[in-house]
């Protein structure tokens, strides 16, 4: 049987739509990138490393805090920049979710907690404290994603051929600050010191991240 160029056209059109609903939430499922947090006094930045999720403080509205409240003595003299908040979070099956411990700065201690991407620009945290209180928040997003740190998947190492050095910022998904003129600086220096730079760079390379947690 033939089918007439208009219903054909508007069988085309309809497979293009089934096909964009079923992807674009696979897309916008990506917790990867930098995330304001819900009291807007840092932002926490998102990446894959070594295969689950891990999140680290990249800027904080208040520089030079530290780890005040670890119960490691070691741990108390920390920068809270550049600290991990997402330990080691591991994807649920049949769901775009992600679960492992979240650190908790104003006690120093570590809960189980559920990360789950909401469209492209917000990501829900989900925390237990103290074991039998659960709430949440809800972070949103910065920057975009990050694609998978070379530093961080151990597949990928090497991968880079050494001319790509220089283009190790858009490896690692690090987007390099906007220049401001040096003498425009000067007469106005930022009232945040972290706002104008970018300290944290790649979340994989951080010493607490890098080291092997198996």
């Amino acid at each position: 049987m033939l089918h007439c160029p208009r219903t054909f056209a508007r069988t085309i059109a309809f497979s293009g739509l089934f096909l964009a609903t079923v992807l674009s939430p696979a897309l916008a499922a990506d917790p990867t990138g930098d995330w304001k947090v819900a009291d807007g006094v840092a932002t926490i930045r998102v990446a894959q490393c070594n295969g689950n999720m891990w999140g680290a403080v990249s800027w904080e509205k208040t520089p030079g805090g530290k780890d005040k409240n670890n119960p490691d003595p070691a741990k108390q003299s920390r920068p809270t920049l550049g600290m991990p908040i997402l330990i080691d979070m591991k994807k649920k099956a049949g769901v775009d979710a992600w679960e492992g411990q979240v650190y908790n700065a104003k006690d120093g201690q570590l809960y189980s907690s559920t990360i789950k991407p909401v469209g492209t620009d917000q990501l829900e945290i989900q925390g237990c404290v103290l074991g039998f209180l659960c709430g949440g928040e809800t972070w949103t997003r910065v920057s975009p994603p990050i694609p998978v740190s070379v530093a961080g998947n151990p597949a990928a190492k090497g991968a880079l051929p050494k001319s790509a050095a220089p283009q190790a910022p858009k490896t690692t998904g690090v987007v390099a600050p906007a220049t401001k003129p040096a003498q425009k600086q000067a007469v106005n220096p930022p009232a945040n010191a972290n706002a104008s730079a970018d300290l944290v760079g790649d979340i994989c390379l951080l010493p607490d991240i890098a080291k092997p947690t198996r």
